[in-house]
C-alpha cells in the first residue's frame, strides 16, 4: 500500500533574471503576497531560500539552476499557477517566474535541515530550549545540531537565526516536521526543513 501523501507540497519555478539583492527575503515575501494575498494567511506556507552565487556585494548573481520554491498546502498548489510568467519587483532588481510550475512531493528522510530558524535572541541555549518546546508540541523526537548564528536584515527589521539539523527521525516525525516547520517568518525562508544526506559529515 502506498504511504499517505503529505498535506503540504513544494512548488518550484525557474527564475529568469540576472541578480538578486543579497538581503531579498522581505522584498520577495512582499512581492509574492502582493500577487497572492492568501499566502500571508497560511502560517505553514513558506518560501525556500534561493541559491545564488557566493560573495559580499549587494547583488548576488542568479544561475541557470536558481529556483523559487514555495511550500504550500496541497489544496493550494494549483493556485500558484497564477504566478506563471509574473515579474517580481525586488527593489534593486527583478525576477521573472517561468512556467509551468513544478510540484515536488515532500520526502520524509531521517535527517532534515533548516538553513535558518528564527531565534528570540542570539543566545543558543535559549534558542534550543524554544526548539525543544516546539518539537515536544509536535510530538517529534530526534537528535538536534545547532549551526552558526546568522543575522537576517530587512527594512526596519533585524532577525537572529540559527541553522538546525535533526537526525534519527522516524518517517512519521520527519513528515510532521516537513509539514509544520519550526518558528515564524516562513515567507522569509525560515523554519522550513529539507532532506539532508548525512549527519555524520557534521559530527552529529
Amino acid at each position: 500500500m502506498d504511504e499517505p501523501r503529505a498535506t503540504m507540497v513544494d512548488v518550484a519555478f525557474a527564475l529568469r533574471g540576472q541578480a538578486l539583492p543579497r538581503e531579498h527575503r522581505q522584498a520577495l515575501a512582499a512581492a509574492l503576497t502582493d500577487q497572492l494575498p492568501w499566502l500571508a494567511t497560511l502560517p505553514q506556507a513558506g518560501v525556500h531560500r534561493i541559491n545564488v552565487s557566493a560573495g559580499a556585494g549587494p547583488l548576488a548573481l542568479l544561475s541557470g539552476r536558481s529556483r523559487l520554491t514555495l511550500r504550500v498546502p496541497r489544496a493550494q498548489a494549483a493556485a500558484l499557477g497564477a504566478l506563471s510568467g509574473a515579474r517580481l519587483d525586488l527593489g534593486a532588481s527583478w525576477v521573472d517566474l517561468a512556467s509551468p510550475p513544478l510540484p515536488r512531493e515532500l520526502l520524509p528522510y531521517g535527517t532534515l535541515y533548516a538553513h535558518q530558524v528564527v531565534a528570540a535572541s542570539d543566545d543558543e541555549l535559549h534558542f534550543l530550549a524554544d526548539v525543544d518546546a516546539e518539537l515536544q508540541q509536535l510530538g517529534v523526537a530526534g537528535r538536534r545540531l545547532c549551526g552558526r548564528l546568522q543575522r537576517l536584515q530587512g527594512e526596519a527589521v533585524s532577525l537572529h537565526a540559527f541553522s538546525l539539523m535533526l537526525d534519527g527521525l522516524s518517517s512519521d516525525d520527519a513528515m510532521r516536521l516537513l509539514e509544520h516547520g519550526i518558528g515564524p517568518h516562513r515567507l522569509w525562508g525560515c523554519g522550513l526543513f529539507v532532506p539532508h544526506k548525512s549527519a555524520a559529515a557534521v559530527g552529529l
